[in-house]
């Protein structure tokens, strides 16, 4: 196929969805800092890709992954903490001295550029090492796998906010990067099911879906939890 459309479908779900989180946002980001927590996300990929390489040999070595408790383990500790902690860094460099950082959303949509960064690369590195699956992959990837970045971003983002601006106690910083590594490993954990068993699989594709509804269903009433916070605030002031 061609590399241009290969590129541009597997584009496609993160620049949709990153428009729809612009789009609610009452007081737009400069789109200078937009674009530098984006690629934030894409410059994580080179670590992350290292740092789950090595964490793989340590754990599994040549072995392959044969059992549900491997499964779990890949997704959690292999996927998810490392992928999670490096888009939590991403964002604390792009936070920590912006003075565009002032309403509660804010954390929501840097999160989000983040986190569909960070997607964006690894669609196309699914793309373009699958381009036999191409249509299957297009399919699960933009329904499913890049919608959960989004979600994932969306908690993480929802968090760091409450802790900068109403309650800076270690419970919500722990949840700031617990929360989308539970959410994520649970994700992957149902996804990766089938490479062990299909029947368990297809079963756990249905709970995976449930989920992800779920996830989303959170995910919205955390966005528009923050928008409503911010327009009280300018509300009384």
């Amino acid at each position: 196929m061609n590399t241009l459309i290969l590129v541009t479908v597997a584009l496609l779900p993160a620049i949709l969805l990153w428009f729809y989180i612009w789009a609610k946002d009452p007081k737009k980001e400069p789109t200078s800092q937009l674009l530098k927590a984006v690629l934030y996300g894409i410059i994580i990929c080179v670590p992350i890709a290292f740092v789950e390489a090595w964490i793989q040999g340590a754990i599994f070595g040549d072995g392959e992954i044969t059992t549900f408790f491997d499964t779990t383990i890949v997704s959690f500790f292999i996927a998810a903490l490392p992928e999670e902690t490096f888009k939590l860094l991403a964002l604390w460099l792009i936070l920590r001295k912006n003075p565009y950082y002032d309403e509660h959303f804010d954390g929501i949509v840097y999160a989000v550029c983040v986190g569909l960064g960070f997607a964006a690369v690894e669609n196309i590195s699914y793309f373009f090492r699958y381009e036999e699956y191409l249509m299957s992959l297009a399919i699960g990837r933009s329904l499913l796998a890049v919608p959960g970045h989004y979600a994932f971003a969306i908690l993480m983002g929802y968090y760091y906010s409450i802790y900068t601006f109403v309650d800076d106690s270690p419970k919500v910083a722990a949840c700031i990067l617990l929360v989308p590594v539970l959410a994520h490993g649970i994700y992957d954990t149902l996804a990766m099911s089938g490479l062990v068993n299909e029947l368990v699989g297809s079963i756990a594709f249905l709970v995976l879906i449930y989920f992800c509804i779920k996830m989303h269903k959170r995910a919205y009433r955390k966005v528009v939890a923050l928008i409503e916070k911010d327009k009280n605030i300018s509300s009384t002031t």
